[in-house]
């Protein structure tokens, strides 16, 4: 097989498992009635049961990115993914909200290195002046797992019930688990046997190495942002888009969930269009601040809750406007060498989604305020003032991630103004 195409199936087998890692932690959305049903549980519930994913993911990016820059990402994502797919089926099968929790939780636990992973990967196998092209492919494919996450999803729910539809999805996992252990190589012209690649770094090098990057000022800006945009973006259309659309608009939840798929392809388009525009132009943290302010004036465009068409080009924004953001990832990687890939994007990454595990209950304690005291199917109806208020914080996150992109701009122009 010519190398070019070679690389590219190893990548597609990293991006498919990267797929479903947002399958997975967006699926909340459409699962959310019939969670709630299943589990007896209000608003605040389905928010920490949502999170559980969130609490372990973020805590073990750092540590997934040093494990990643000791052993590679084919081991490291075989086997994170052979985890996942343990956690969905033990999720398929919970028959109380503990060992739901757990379940999602052990889902979290596995998925929390394929991004990691994947990036490194790209980082080894392309060249750095299409880094950001990649990177912006590999979110794109997390967007289609977040398409499987609606329509898709409500439809497969509504043939066999929810229970069925994540067994289906686990068994896709296993597969694509024993591809990446069987196909994917560290190195370029790595041998089969032993895709090592060079002399892990010691312990004392890691170290070294973390302590730098937490240094630096920029680290925290990119992370703080991430955390507000990812961690809106995730609790509202991973978890709140469906049911608040539902509630306030009084459609089905399958009619619903083609309003949120409307984001997704946003997530999809949105980070290859900025990741290629942005090698094209040579420009990170322009493009960062302009992609900040769309996000928030998305969420501003939903506190009057507007036409659906209206609602669905906001989520569409939304989402857009997170690719980005993702150029974050980018920015880190160049700030540094490619020994300490891995480490940085796990630490930016941390901070990103432990907002979204830190939202989805902010948010629920919101709508719980908000409760009509109506159950319809088992679920609670929440107001619109209450999702109102709801979207309020969604534009102060806006405002604090808007923030961020600007210091951030601010301190890489006058880096290179110094440099000059």
């Amino acid at each position: 097989m010519h190398p070019s195409r070679r690389r590219l199936l190893m990548w597609s087998l990293l991006a498919a498992g990267f797929l479903l890692v947002n399958f997975h932690r967006t699926a909340t959305a459409v699962l959310a009635d019939s969670l709630a049903r299943t589990f007896d549980t209000d608003a605040a519930g389905l928010g920490l049961l949502h999170a559980s994913f969130f609490y372990i993911y973020a805590a073990l990016q750092l540590p997934a990115g040093l494990v990643v820059d000791r052993y590679g990402p084919r081991r490291v994502a075989a086997v994170g993914l052979g985890v996942m797919t343990a956690g969905v089926l033990a999720f398929a099968a919970a028959e109380s909200f503990t060992s739901a929790f757990l379940a999602r939780a052990a889902v979290g636990l596995g998925g929390s290195v394929l991004y990691v992973a994947t990036l490194r990967f790209c980082a080894t196998w392309f060249d750095a002046t299409a880094y950001a092209t990649m990177t912006g492919l590999t979110i794109a494919a997390a967007g289609v797992g977040g398409i499987l996450a609606t329509t898709p999803l409500a439809l497969a729910i509504e043939a066999s019930g929810w229970r069925s539809a994540l067994l289906a999805a686990g068994a896709a996992g296993g597969t694509v688990a024993v591809g990446i252990g069987l196909f994917v190589r560290d190195h370029p012209g790595a041998r089969i046997a032993s895709d090592g690649g060079g002399t892990p770094p010691s312990f004392a090098q890691v170290v070294t190495n973390t302590r730098h990057v937490l240094s630096e000022v920029e680290t925290w800006l990119l992370g703080v942002m991430l955390f507000f945009v990812l961690g809106t973006n995730f609790t509202v259309l991973g978890l709140w888009g469906v049911p608040f659309i539902v509630d306030v608009y009084g459609v089905s939840v399958a009619t619903a969930s083609t309003y949120v798929l409307l984001g997704n392809v946003g997530f999809v388009f949105g980070s290859p269009a900025f990741g290629l525009l942005s090698d094209r132009l040579e420009r990170r943290t322009g493009l960062i601040v302009a992609a900040a302010l769309a996000f928030t004036g998305s969420y501003v465009a939903l506190l009057a809750a507007p036409p659906l068409p209206v609602v669905g080009g906001a989520f569409f924004l939304a989402l857009f406007a997170n690719g980005g953001v993702a150029l974050a990832f980018t920015v880190a990687k160049e700030r540094h060498r490619q020994a300490v890939g891995g480490t940085v994007t796990g630490v930016i990454n941390s901070l990103g989604y432990f907002g979204a595990a830190v939202l989805p209950a902010v948010l629920g304690y919101v709508l719980d305020s908000y409760w009509t005291g109506d159950v319809i199917n088992g679920a609670r109806v929440y107001t619109p003032l209450g999702y109102r208020v709801a979207f309020g914080v969604a534009v102060a996150t806006g405002v604090a991630a808007t923030l961020c992109a600007l210091t951030l701009h601010y301190r890489e122009s006058t880096s290179a103004s110094a440099a000059t």
